[in-house]
């Protein structure tokens, strides 16, 4: 049983990525404002973003053109006002960053804008390669400087509280659970309003470009929580991972392709031409089964990305920590290609939202990655993520500014006194590799029937097993993120079971081709 007394606050974020310390920010002139990170603050992967922040601030660039490649790359599936609301948008966002001290990168006394597959135009501002750890040092910062918001670092989320499952009404989020690390022992929060913040479930892939962190914490909460999920099956694999024995998720951006960045076979080969009219530029989902199929052809372990026909100083000013990393592994990209593979990349659905963030429970939202908001549809445009963290967010703090709750009642503290310390700590770890193995495997970048099938069953045996651990052992974080992310995985799987065609970055061999009206696939629990 928690020996400590709840902790109260107005709002509660879970999260300390872009989309989490932007509504931090927005929120702490008026509300008393508590952050949760299981990391540190610096962990998750708003930090690892290289290419930039999409938004249309060149002359003759238009908010149209902008949607209209959004629309595009989503292949059908994003939602117009949502896209519209984004774009419309984005450049306050930028000139809020660029308040906070934000250092973008400039030529000639402005804003050095470039371009990433998808795009039209050169709409992209950027920190060199390294815009999101620009952007969350910023942040940072400014959170650390801000009296009403307090981070409560290495923090798990355990679970959100339901006034319904409490037997109160009327059903509306009341808090959390989370797990202290430094002191083994789950605590109470209670507030109001809570926004789920927590990215998203990379991990859930044997190869992904995620921190440890992106583990569907926040979805899978969500899920519990009674919440709507949609459009889970649309995972985008990066198509260009560094492939190096000694390095994981290192990310190569987009922006190399942007700048003139061709992809080769071992011999030399561009097979780009072979794929698609627009090359390199292709959508992210077009280049990723264009290297997967070249990969599975000729029997590769890996593909090139070639930059090293661009002068030698343009490379390095323009991707110094690429070419900085590289070089530590004997790999120079001035001279010589870069290997790489696709990747899990980024969770293109989420926990269903409307404009202000809001999920299905009164009193929870959800901004970020974990979301679904309709922006991304089945693909995601270059660079539009960061910039959706930040509109939401703001959106998000203005609608529980806006918003007065009833003060929350006594929460019941956490009960662990039936359970007792893990015996056999291998089963986590097994569970871990096995789930993630199977989803590399049967739900990658192409998918058939046979092999959903054989991943549903792995999961529910898997599920069965993880319950019983969560039932009858003390939680711990490794338990907590395997709880999430099989509950992810069913989510994928049962969204890409239910999807009887290919589009954007769902391809099925056994429905090759792309259904006449575009839906997208809302789950809802039990």
């Amino acid at each position: 049983m928690s020996s400590t007394s709840p902790r109260d606050f107005d709002v509660l974020i879970v999260g300390s990525g872009l989309a989490g310390l932007s509504a931090a920010l927005h929120l702490a002139p008026t509300h008393r404002v508590a952050v949760l990170t299981k990391r540190t603050m610096s962990d998750g992967s708003s930090g690892w973003a290289q290419g930039g922040i999409a938004a249309v601030l060149a002359e003759g660039d238009t908010f149209d053109s902008h949607v209209d490649d959004t629309l595009v790359a989503g292949a059908g599936l994003s939602d117009p006002t949502a896209t519209r609301f984004v774009v419309e948008n984005a450049p306050a966002s930028i000139a809020w960053l660029r308040e906070l001290g934000v250092p973008f990168s400039e030529e000639d006394g402005h804003l050095h804008l470039t371009r990433e597959g998808g795009h039209s135009a050169r709409r992209i501002v950027h920190v060199t390669d390294a815009t999101g750890a620009a952007v969350q040092r910023t942040l940072i910062e400014r959170v650390k400087r801000t009296p009403n918001v307090t981070v409560f670092e290495r923090h798990m989320l355990v679970d959100v509280i339901m006034a319904g499952k409490l037997g109160l009404q009327p059903n509306r989020c009341l808090g959390l659970y989370a797990l202290d690390e430094a002191t083994d022992e789950v605590v109470t929060f209670r507030a109001p309003h809570t926004i789920l913040a927590t990215g998203g479930a990379g991990k859930v892939y044997l190869y992904t470009t995620n921190p440890d962190t992106a583990t569907g914490d926040g979805i899978a909460a969500a899920w519990r929580a009674g919440c709507r999920v949609t459009n889970m099956e649309f995972i985008q694999f990066h198509p260009t991972c560094l492939y190096h024995p000694n390095v994981k998720n290192f990310l190569i951006t987009e922006a190399v392709r942007g700048e003139g960045g061709r992809l080769l076979l071992p011999d030399g080969t561009r097979f780009m031409p072979n794929h698609d009219a627009r090359l390199e530029l292709a959508p992210r989902d077009v280049v990723a089964r264009a290297i997967d199929f070249e990969m599975k052809k000729h029997g590769l372990d890996c593909v090139h990305l070639d930059i090293s026909h661009q002068p030698e100083a343009f490379v390095k000013e323009h991707f110094p920590n690429i070419y900085a990393r590289c070089l530590e592994l004997g790999i120079d990209i001035t001279r010589e290609p870069i290997p790489v593979v696709p990747a899990a990349h980024y969770t293109c659905g989420g926990i269903h939202t409307d404009l202000q963030g809001r999920t299905d429970a009164d009193g929870l939202h959800a901004v970020g990655e974990t979301a679904y908001t309709g922006l991304h549809g089945a693909n995601r445009l270059a660079s539009n993520s960061l910039v959706e963290c930040m509109v939401f967010a703001r959106s998000a703090a203005l609608d529980i500014i806006a918003t007065q709750l009833p003060a929350v009642p006594a929460i019941p503290a956490w009960d662990d006194s039936r359970v007792t310390d893990a015996d056999e700590a291998v089963v986590i770890s097994h569970n871990w590799d096995e789930l993630r193995r199977f989803m590399w495997d049967y739900v990658g970048i192409v998918r058939t029937n046979k092999r959903l099938d054989r991943a549903a069953h792995r999961i529910k045996l898997l599920q069965e097993e993880i319950q019983e651990f969560y039932s009858a052992f003390h939680v711990t974080t490794d338990l907590l993120e395997l709880r999430n992310l099989v509950t992810v995985a069913e989510l994928i799987v049962d969204s890409a079971r239910s999807r009887h065609e290919s589009r954007g970055l769902h391809f099925s061999r056994d429905y090759p081709d792309m259904a006449p009206v575009a839906v997208p696939t809302i789950l809802k629990p039990a």
